[in-house]
């Protein structure tokens, strides 16, 4: 079967491949791959920064954000052929440690995981694979393909459920919400906020085009420039972009009690000059919160699936700006201006 697959670590080593079928042991579900979406991680494995292959092979598939159609389903499953779902990214560890014991393989301690198309596993760029139930999804049928959507969606799920654990420390009613970047994770995150019934603002860089009509159809307001110039004292935070700089201007920005969630991961190497001892002395003496959140467990692919099936199915159809055939694959990996999320087609 055709399959997107790379070398990890081999920088441009990827390409459209033959895999054999997927072998039984990984389940008795098996499903046809519809859609993958593509974004930074899969830039990133193709660029050579990281990503390994699995076990005793020398490639592997990529696409960890998928939509699939059930082919095959044991009785008792609770599954049928012709479901949409979406496999979990995340497998715990096989120790396991305290927090893969009990399904919160997100939070896994010893970093002995592995991640379908990131990990040490093939991933979903595969026209077929097999699966456990335990690590299926399934998607409401009114969603069709847009159901590709969910494993992003879980992103900010489980950044959603910690920011309300962090601030439920004390009496606490939020009611301003910053987003900083209107990328998938962003605009994701903005939707979420704006369901759970909060003021929000999302901030990025273009001026004009569909992601500030994306936040406008939200009922969110739209921001451009520097984070000082909204005059917002947000209550929480969730910074999508990885920006260095904007990471610790968010942090001096927060209201008492703040919470800033970062999900966007920063590249290396880059400094910035801040001054340590004054940042630490806001942070204590008005209760704020920063911490870093990535993947997701069962619960937030759950929740995602909810937010998704209650969400306008002509905004969320807006977030593809590209829909790239199997036969052009090369094209999804190429990034374009306007892109706001891709999705590499493996059938219909």
């Amino acid at each position: 079967m055709r399959a997107v697959t790379v070398v990890p670590l081999k920088a441009n080593s990827v390409d459209l491949t033959e895999l054999p079928e997927p072998p039984e042991e990984d389940g008795p579900v098996l499903v046809k791959t519809r859609a993958v979406g593509v974004c930074g991680t899969d830039i990133e494995i193709i660029t050579g920064e990281y990503g390994w292959a699995p076990p005793g092979e020398e490639r592997l598939a990529l696409g960890h954000e998928s939509l699939g159609e059930v082919l095959e389903a044991p009785a008792g499953s609770g599954l049928s052929p012709g479901d949409l779902v979406v496999g979990i990214v995340r497998r715990p560890d096989p120790v396991p440690c305290l927090n893969c014991g009990v399904g919160e393989w997100d939070m896994c301690r010893n970093g002995q995981y592995t991640e379908w198309g990131i990990k040490a596993h093939h991933g979903y760029a595969r026209e077929r694979y097999r699966i456990t139930p335990d690590f299926l999804v399934k998607v409401a049928p009114a969603l069709g393909d847009l159901g590709v959507l969910l494993e992003p969606t879980t992103v900010v799920a489980k950044a959603w459920d910690h920011i309300m654990r962090i601030g439920g420390r004390a009496k606490w009613e939020p009611r301003v919400v910053l987003v900083t970047g209107a990328g998938p994770i962003g605009l994701l995150a903005a939707l979420l906020g704006v369901q759970k019934g909060f003021e929000v603002h999302v901030l990025d860089q273009v001026v004009s085009g569909t992601k500030p009509e994306l936040v406008a159809a939200l009922g969110a307001t739209y921001h451009h420039g520097d984070l000082s110039s909204t005059g917002l004292t947000p209550d929480v935070v969730l910074e999508c972009t990885g920006v260095g700089k904007l990471v610790f201007d968010a942090m001096d920005l927060m209201a008492p009690n703040g919470v800033l969630c970062l999900t966007g991961v920063s590249a290396k190497g880059r400094s910035l000059g801040i001054d340590a001892g004054e940042l630490n002395r806001h942070m204590v003496l008005e209760n704020d919160v920063v911490f870093g959140s990535v993947n997701a467990n069962r619960s937030h692919y759950e929740t995602g699936a909810e937010a998704l099936a209650k969400a306008d199915i002509s905004w969320l159809s807006r977030l593809v700006s590209r829909r790239v055939a199997l036969a052009s694959w090369q094209q999804a990996y190429q990034r374009q201006p306007d892109d706001v999320k891709v999705v590499l087609q493996l059938s219909d």
